[in-house]
Parts: structure tokens; C-alpha cells; sequence
């Protein structure tokens, strides 16, 4: 089983206590030093710091006792961040009523992009609500035309 894979088993029950969700686990290698980061929120999709500390201290705790990694590395706790990938339906549903950057796989309506609030999402369509110029305008998408939807700030 692959070291990312035993790490998440043993984390899950540090992220139920919490009620928090793993957005991404990985590995950031540079010259000098490895870094264990592990992304999470909450099912809404927000995180603040007290939660990422709390649920950091307890990683680091199990990961100690557990010692599954060989090589020194550091660990991060963090939040996936502002413009993160919405990665599947689910993400994409609990994201109605923010904005969103939009990246079609091909145009639709002589778009290839579009960025506005995204406003409902059912039956495979995501409709999202953008402006141009000063008019307000809503463009259907169909959920498959999709290749990458974000978070906008």
C-alpha cells in the first residue's frame, strides 16, 4: 500500500473528531526539506486557523507514534485555499452562490471561459450567473462541458 494511502487511513479518525474533510495529501519535495501537507476543510468548504492548528497537533502526535515515514519531513496542516479546484459534483453543489472561474472544454456561446456566481447546479447543468458590460447574464453549462471549474476572489 502506498505511504500517502496508509497515512489517510490512519488520519481519518483525527479528521471525524474534527469534522473535517481531506481536500489533498501530498508531498512537497525541495532541496533541503520534505513537507507532509495535508489540505483540509470543512463541509461548507471554509477553514480557520484554530481548526488547522488543533487537527495539526494531532496528526503530529499519531504520525509520530505510528512512525510510517522513514526520512525526516515537516508537517502542514492547511486549507485548501481561496480559488481551489471544485474537483467533482459534490464540491461544485456545495459552491452554489459563490463565485467561480469557469474553463469550458469547448465554447459555448463563443466562450471558452467565464467567470460569475455560480447559481444552481441540477440535472447536470451549472448555471452561471456573469456580467457583460452592464448587462447581467446566466449561461447553462453542461456539467461534462466542464474541463476546470475554481473559486474566484
Amino acid at each position: 500500500m502506498e505511504k500517502l494511502e496508509q497515512i489517510k487511513q490512519q488520519i481519518q479518525p483525527v479528521l471525524d473528531q474534527f469534522n473535517v474533510e481531506l481536500y489533498e495529501m501530498n508531498w512537497q519535495k525541495a532541496k533541503k526539506s520534505t513537507t507532509l501537507q495535508i489540505a483540509i476543510m470543512h463541509e461548507d468548504g471554509s477553514m480557520d486557523l484554530d481548526t488547522c492548528a488543533n487537527v495539526s497537533e494531532k496528526i503530529s502526535e499519531l504520525l509520530d507514534q505510528l512512525d510510517l515515514v522513514e526520512e525526516e519531513y515537516f508537517l502542514e496542516v492547511c486549507s485548501p485555499g481561496a480559488e481551489r479546484l471544485l474537483r467533482n459534483e459534490k464540491e461544485v453543489a456545495a459552491a452554489l452562490g459563490k463565485k467561480v472561474a469557469v474553463t469550458l472544454k469547448q465554447e459555448i456561446k463563443g466562450m471558452k471561459e467565464v467567470n460569475g456566481i455560480l447559481k444552481t447546479f441540477s440535472d447536470g447543468l451549472v448555471e452561471v450567473e456573469y456580467r457583460e458590460k452592464a448587462v447581467v447574464r446566466r449561461l447553462d453549462i453542461p456539467y461534462e462541458s466542464i474541463d476546470k471549474i475554481r473559486l474566484a476572489v
